[in-house]
């Protein structure tokens, strides 16, 4: 069952009211719910166990670029999650959200010294190392601080993930990881190295798959891998297939997360018992999308409708800046309104106040409006609020987090004067 559905014809987020939601905390505001992020981890912990894996052998670290806030992540903490990041400030979030920096994994192609010393200093479990000159770099940072950094490199298998170009990140013309054709060489020169400690490997194609056809053609090119740097006596202790599995916006059919894992499992047994004489080898991902896409949704006014002899147009408080996905991605998500009206509607787009032709959420949708009415924009959980702005000076949206019916403000709505506050004049 859905997290958002209708009760007596208001849409709700569980058992709570999302009129009752902006009445108490204006718009636009993200909602989330509790109950649905721990079923789309439990999700992934079910298959795992499923598949004969427990914490000792394998680890599932939410990506937090998806979703950074402290109320998301402390939930994601209590469940068991690691996490996995890309920056120094969203490792400081996941320890202000009471993170276990044992269960960090850090990737990411443009790591600084202050990055790696920041995460030495909490030894987090492992960086996912994507270039050369980068291994070099943490082997310094890490001798100056009297440390070893453990490692994975991150393989760019040249696999066609199939989705959008802008997330797509498997390809030999992707900026990210090191292309497989090196990556031999590579760990060669990473145990070479006195301050580093070659841990594991690492592959990420991309994002929104529906498909997990090309997440185990990535697979079976990291065994082979494997298989290679163990004859060197480089042996591996974990492997980490990434993240990348889509959920629904539309008529998105996604693969089953346990399906997925199901053979991915499989195959990775017939090669352990076969090929890598059966040592135990930790299995890793990093979703995000999969598991906090669907458990959000942002909630906005209609500030006007106006109609054109073309199109009309339902003008909300709600903008690019709170949710660039459509405007980025030509991205599609569903509108649902929050209180259900009798009649076909009009057909229109739904687009913000920001002052450019491309501040739309959605286009050409069938909607019976009022002025004043409140419209969700569905499946926004991931990559919404993390890459909100402040164009045209507006403050972020507000969050809430809502369990059955208890309402938790997990972010504040900014106001103009958060915005400018690190700003000086020349007075």
């Amino acid at each position: 069952m859905s997290p958002f559905s209708y009760i007596n014809g208001v849409l709700c987020a569980e058992q709570t009211p999302l009129n009752q939601i902006a009445r108490q905390f204006g718009s636009p505001t993200y909602v989330y719910s509790k109950a649905a992020l721990t079923a789309n981890y439990s999700a992934y912990a079910n298959a795992c166990r499923a598949g004969g894996r427990d914490a000792a052998n394998a680890l599932v670290c939410f990506s937090v670029k998806s979703n950074s806030n402290l109320g998301v992540l402390s939930v994601l903490k209590q469940l068991g999650s690691g996490f996995d990041i890309v920056s120094g400030g969203e490792l400081l979030r996941v320890l202000a959200a009471g993170g276990d920096p044992h269960k960090v994994i850090f990737s990411g192609v443009g790591k600084t010294r202050d990055d790696m010393r920041l995460a030495l200093s909490h030894d987090i479990l492992c960086f996912n190392v994507e270039s050369i000159p980068e291994l070099h770099r943490l082997n310094e940072v890490a001798g100056q601080m009297g440390k070893r950094a453990a490692i994975s490199l991150r393989v760019n298998p040249n696999v066609d993930a199939k989705t959008h170009p802008y997330i797509s990140t498997g390809l030999k013309d992707n900026k990210f990881g090191v292309a497989y054709e090196d990556a031999l060489a590579t760990y060669r020169a990473a145990a070479a190295l006195s301050h580093i400690e070659v841990v594991g490997i690492d592959c990420h194609i991309g994002s929104q798959l529906l498909d997990d056809a090309p997440l185990l053609e990535a697979l079976d090119k990291l065994i082979e891998l494997i298989d290679t740097l163990d004859a060197e006596g480089i042996c591996l202790h974990h492997l980490d297939i990434g993240g990348g599995i889509g959920i629904a916006y539309d008529a998105d059919q996604p693969v089953a997360i346990g399906d997925y894992l199901g053979r991915l499992f499989a195959r990775i047994d017939v090669w352990r018992a076969s090929r890598y004489q059966g040592r135990p080898i930790k299995v890793m991902f990093e979703p995000g999308r999969s598991i906090v896409g669907n458990a959000g949704v942002l909630l906005t006014e209609v500030l006007y409708l106006k109609h054109g002899e073309s199109k009309n147009f339902a003008i909300v408080d709600a903008a690019m800046n709170d949710l660039m996905r459509p405007a980025m991605y030509d991205a599609w998500h569903g509108v649902q309104a929050v209180v259900q009206r009798d009649g076909a509607g009009s057909l229109y787009d739904v687009v913000g106040p920001v002052c450019e032709s491309g501040d739309w959420l959605a286009r050409a949708r069938m909607l019976p409006l009022e002025q004043g009415d409140l419209l969700a924009i569905m499946s926004a959980g991931a990559y919404g609020m993390t890459m909100a702005s402040n164009y045209n000076t507006r403050g972020r949206a507000a969050e809430v987090m809502v369990d059955g019916e208890k309402l938790f403000l997990v972010r504040d709505r900014e106001n103009p004067a958060d915005l400018f506050n690190l700003e000086r004049t020349l007075d």
